[in-house]
């Protein structure tokens, strides 16, 4: 019969010193709590005997004599000690879900044990009755909450249908204004995307009553223009009808901003990644004190600045998407370092 058994730091049990690999062995009859090798079927149940301590070892045995079982606990007077446990291996063992700190969560990474918060059926959560991911909130239904009644994901506000908004009763995405219907709006009352100026119709603006999409400037029917009244797309300046080719590198080229942002190039540029969770059991001493809520989370979220994340996203490319971003338009690798950080040979 295979199971389980916990010991001290020093591989000792109730006195007696054991070591991985080897068998032992006692004359006389199991009596149960009083005589015998005991262990537990399921390495979950060993926890109710011994503490919930990393510093702890576990091992997955195997008694070879007489077996006596009451309960989840079992004793033998023959037991062989296969193989030390990691304390990943362990948290595996104890919960159904995955990454784990605690013990005996249905859902993934939660550091309490049946979760820091409670009744969460979903994964990362320190608030109460989330059925969502890493909510800090309470009654979350989305992911990554840190207010309350939040159907969408990542709200700091309280009762949104959408995502990422801090404020309040949005039904779009990412709003840090009210009563929005579109998405990432800072300002107010925006009917499109993205806008943090007011009463825009279309997306991504910062000006105002824009109808087009991406516009810095004012009242554009285009798009992407940081001047003002352009039928045009991509702009900088005023009353343009037509669009523009882009300068790269400080130089000229005969590339529009449409067919950049349809290239290979662009699309390799756009897997850049600037966000990496750390478990708290790998953080340092300095990021545990900056961040005392991820003893309870698990981690936190590490935002990396841009030479990091695009020295990272280069050692990752094969030889092929590297000569593709040197063949992106008046390539100068100097100026390519001085943005990005990445040299380039």
């Amino acid at each position: 019969m295979k199971g389980y058994k916990v010991f001290n730091p020093d591989w000792t049990c109730n006195g007696f010193k054991y070591e991985v690999g080897k068998v032992f062995e006692m004359e006389g009859e199991v009596i149960m709590c009083r005589r015998g090798f005991h262990f537990c079927k399921k390495a979950t149940d060993c926890f109710e005997y011994y503490s919930f301590d990393s510093k702890n070892k576990v091992a997955e045995v195997e008694a070879l004599g007489d077996v006596e079982t009451e309960g989840n606990k079992s004793c033998t007077n023959k037991i062989h000690i296969i193989r030390e446990l990691s304390w990943y291996e362990v948290l595996d063992l104890v919960n159904t879900g995955a990454g784990n700190t605690g013990i005996n969560n249905s859902g993934d990474r939660n550091s309490g044990d049946r979760n820091s918060g409670y009744r969460n059926s979903g994964n990362w959560n320190s608030g109460n009755r989330n059925s969502g991911n890493i909510n800090s909130g309470d009654r979350n239904s989305g992911d990554m909450n840190s207010g309350d009644w939040n159907s969408g994901d990542r709200n700091s506000g309280d009762r949104n249908s959408g995502d990422m908004n801090s404020g309040d009763m949005n039904s779009g995405d990412r709003n840090s204004g009210n009563r929005n219907s579109g998405n990432i709006n800072s300002g107010d009352i925006n009917s499109g995307d993205m806008n943090s100026g007011d009463m825009n119709s279309g997306d991504w603006n910062s000006g105002d009553r824009n109808s087009g999409d991406m516009n810095s400037g004012d009242m554009n029917s285009g798009d992407r223009n940081s001047g003002d009244w352009n039928l045009s797309n991509n702009n900088s300046g005023c009353f343009n009808t037509e669009q523009h080719q882009l300068y790269f590198f400080d130089k000229p080229s005969n590339m529009t901003f449409k067919e950049w942002r349809n290239s290979e190039a662009y699309y390799l540029l756009t897997g850049i990644d600037f966000m990496e969770w750390v478990y708290f059991k790998d953080m340092t001493e300095e990021e545990k004190k900056k961040h005392p809520e991820a003893e309870t989370t698990g981690g936190y979220l590490k935002q990396y600045d841009l030479k990091e994340s695009a020295n990272e996203w280069w050692s990752e490319l094969d030889d092929y998407e590297k000569e593709v971003i040197k063949n992106i338009p008046n390539f100068d690798a100097e100026k390519f370092y001085k943005i990005t950080g990445v040299k380039v040979e």
